[in-house]
């Protein structure tokens, strides 16, 4: 039920990643999700925990329960949230598609960047809704690789950018996911079902999104694939690495980038 393999891979520098993209994205994703005091929060994929510590800072009365099913990275997530002194938050290793929850154990669920890792993403959203009790809200957030759109706009850096999204759908996962984030909601049986688009951008204006977004997020994106893009056929190695030479320019003076995260809402 989840993909062959997460297709950014567990290195070091994934985890870099990650943590550069929550911060930068913090405003824009989080803003708007606060849970009250004494409510029960489960996270659901919460990875090296890069999410939890925003989590856990916009609400920090609330009683946080983050899964995953790589115990790896949950230590780097219990390490990560030491460091930053989350005290509300209770790791657990455990499945979204195995819940040991009892029926309606929680108020509120969040669920970020997991569902295009999933092979079975309404199951995934039913199981979630059984353990979330009747009146609750749960909170989805992914990407769309197709929402992307960047200047200078050259083959290579086209070609190299499409490279990933093929990757991940041989995979068994998803990278255009965020467009049916409404969709895959209401499939699983959720009502008042609201999904708002959370468009970046980026330009010389913009240095912090530049370094934070495209150099420190989105580039090295990309770069994790390049085994597997070159290894699947999908791409040689000269155009790959000149498709990332590309990308770089487009956090330059004269570049710009722009892709859409999807924010979905709904209640049980």
């Amino acid at each position: 039920m989840y993909s062959k393999d997460y297709v950014h891979g567990y290195s070091e520098r994934e985890a870099l990643r990650l943590c550069d993209q929550a911060s930068t994205l913090e405003e824009l994703l989080h803003s708007d999700t606060k849970y009250p005091p004494g409510s029960k929060v489960l996270e659901a994929g919460c990875g090296i925990g890069a999410q939890t510590v925003i989590l856990s800072k916009n609400s920090p009365q609330a009683q946080i329960t983050s899964i995953d099913i790589s115990e790896d990275s949950l230590n780097k997530a219990k390490e990560r949230a030491a460091k930053e002194g989350v005290g509300n938050v209770e790791f657990r290793v455990e499945s979204i598609f195995d819940l040991p929850f009892e029926d309606e154990s929680f108020d509120h669920v969040f669920v970020c960047f997991v569902l295009e890792h999933l092979k079975e993403p309404v199951q995934a959203l039913a199981n979630l809704r059984r353990v979330l009790r009747k009146g609750g809200t749960i909170t989805v957030i992914e990407g769309d690789h197709g929402s992307c759109f960047f200047h200078p706009e050259t083959e290579a850096g086209v070609k190299a950018w499409h490279s990933l999204v093929e990757v991940q759908a041989r995979l068994g996962g998803n990278s255009l996911i965020g467009r049916q984030a409404y969709t895959l909601l209401k499939k699983a049986g959720f009502s008042d079902v609201a999904v708002s688009p959370r468009m970046v951008y980026s330009d010389a204006s913009r240095p912090h999104m530049e370094e934070g977004f495209v150099r420190r997020t989105i580039i090295p994106m990309v770069e994790g694939v390049r085994k597997s893009a070159i290894g699947m056929g999908i791409i040689d190695e000269d155009t790959f690495d000149r498709g990332i030479r590309d990308l770089h320019r487009t956090a330059g003076e004269e570049g710009a980038f722009s892709y859409t995260f999807f924010k979905g809402l709904g209640r049980k």
